[in-house]
């Protein structure tokens, strides 16, 4: 089986590898690569894979009942937003070929490409596909499973479940298949599912006029050029470009080539193989590892990682601009959850469809594993610093759920709980939040209300 293929097959079960990568390469904990690099070189374009053990999760404390569900997550897996990279990978393929200049592994390689990029055109270019189909449908199965109680009492109350996109088409096929997969379980469900609604303050919020500040961060901080250039500009790409080249053109063709257009090339072929495992379903034959190797494709994931980390992420000490605009969507979870237990909202789920740029500085603000640290300006971000990785932090699919509990305390008091899940991980709030009971992952809302700064 081909490894795109293995893994891809892997998302649907198994949790990831813990090995660590320090500055692309396998470190001494795993010096053979294995599936955690595998993962790693994907970046953000990771299929999803569900890291929850359903079977061990805790059990609900004694008295409590499950009365309301809550999730933001990314769409899921698509075709890659253009045909920009195949084109430019195909023109120097073809000039490769004209002169002669093609080994026997680079004359392979075109009709991959085409096959890429006919089954992207096919479903139209940044559209969901479907494998990402599949991995909001299966997730929204895992749901009906982990909270059967909260979806009888739906059904039989009539109670609203509530759809929010940011109204790409690529979020609202997510939240269409994601609540295919509900009904799919629960018929009785489908006249309780509204239509999806586009909120783009809560879930594009990265494009609203509101945040010029973080677009200006993006096109004009100097810091940020500078680091990203300094990561870009290691020896490292450069090499991994060279040998990405000399794999597939004849030495004397290869020496006609730049070094940026031997990087560029390299990159833009980077961006193919990153994009094929997601389009697995509409072109099954399609199999990039061949032209790049294992090495040189988890070096160019990280810089990816970098420019995620950077832009996205918890990026530089000190600075808040690329994650506090997410404090809206921060809010609105609070508000769902809080107006349940009050009795004001009768909502019996809200499901929201997003992207990578909400996902990601979500996760800050929430404290997620993986996702708060950020770089000092005199030693930017890489695998040996920083436990930032893309395919772990906002992989396609990527999901945060929060699940609301009513019951009483030992006092008889009304009180409500919440267990936090990302990508189906049980998953504890920030530290100074403090549980029912060391260990749980269960927190009374009040004091969520109170550490979060809301009470």
């Amino acid at each position: 089986m081909k490894r795109t293929a293995r893994f891809t097959a892997a998302t649907a079960t198994a949790p990831a590898a813990a090995m660590v990568l320090t500055g692309g390469t396998a470190s001494a904990h795993d010096r053979s690569g294995g599936p955690r690099a595998e993962r790693d070189s994907y970046g953000t374009r990771a299929p999803y894979l569900p890291q929850g053990r359903p079977g061990r999760y805790q059990p609900v404390p004694k008295g409590y009942t499950a009365v309301f569900t809550e999730n933001v997550a990314r769409h899921g897996s698509r075709a890659m937003t253009d045909g920009k990279d195949g084109d430019a990978v195909l023109a120097v393929l073809a000039e490769a070929r004209d002169r002669g200049g093609l080994t026997d592994l680079g004359r392979r390689l075109t009709p991959q490409v085409r096959s890429l990029l006919a089954a992207a055109a096919g479903i139209g270019y940044g559209n969901l596909s479907g494998l990402g189909a599949q991995e909001h449908r299966q997730t929204a199965l895992r749901l009906e499973q982990r909270l059967p109680g909260l979806f009888d009492t739906i059904a039989a109350t009539g109670e609203p479940i509530v759809v929010e996109t940011s109204g790409a088409a690529r979020a609202t096929a997510s939240a269409n298949a994601f609540t295919a997969g509900l009904t799919a379980g629960r018929p009785e469900l489908a006249g309780l599912i509204g239509a999806p609604v586009t909120d783009k303050d809560l879930l594009y919020f990265h494009k609203q006029p509101q945040n010029a500040d973080y677009q200006a961060y993006l096109a004009k901080d100097q810091d940020l050029a500078a680091v990203l250039a300094a990561v870009d500009g290691m020896p490292r790409t450069a090499e991994a470009a060279r040998h990405t080249v000399g794999r597939l053109f004849r030495a004397d063709f290869a020496a006609t080539l730049t070094a940026d257009r031997r990087i560029a090339f390299a990159r833009s072929l980077y961006a193919l193989y990153s994009a094929a495992p997601d389009l697995a379903v509409e072109a099954p034959d399609v199999d990039l590892d061949p032209f790049l190797a294992d090495r040189d494709a988890q070096w160019f994931g990280y810089l990816d990682d970098a420019e995620e980390f950077y832009q996205k992420g918890p990026a530089f000490s000190g600075r808040t601009v690329t994650y506090r605009m997410a404090g809206v969507l921060l809010a609105d979870l609070f508000a769902q959850a809080e107006a349940r237990a009050a009795g004001t909202g009768r909502n019996g789920a809200v499901l929201r469809f997003t992207h990578a740029e909400e996902i990601e500085p979500l996760a800050v603000l929430l404290g997620l594993p993986g996702s708060t640290e950020p770089a000092e300006a005199d030693e930017p971000y890489s695998y040996r610093n920083n436990p930032w990785r893309g395919a772990e932090v906002s992989p396609m699919a990527a999901n945060i759920q929060w699940d609301l509990y009513a019951g009483t305390t030992a006092g008889g008091a009304p009180s409500h709980l919440v267990r936090m899940f990302y990508n189906e991980k049980e998953t504890a709030f920030p530290a100074f939040c403090k549980p029912v009971a060391k260990g749980s992952h269960f927190y009374e809302l009040g004091e969520l209300e109170r550490c979060f700064g809301r009470a």
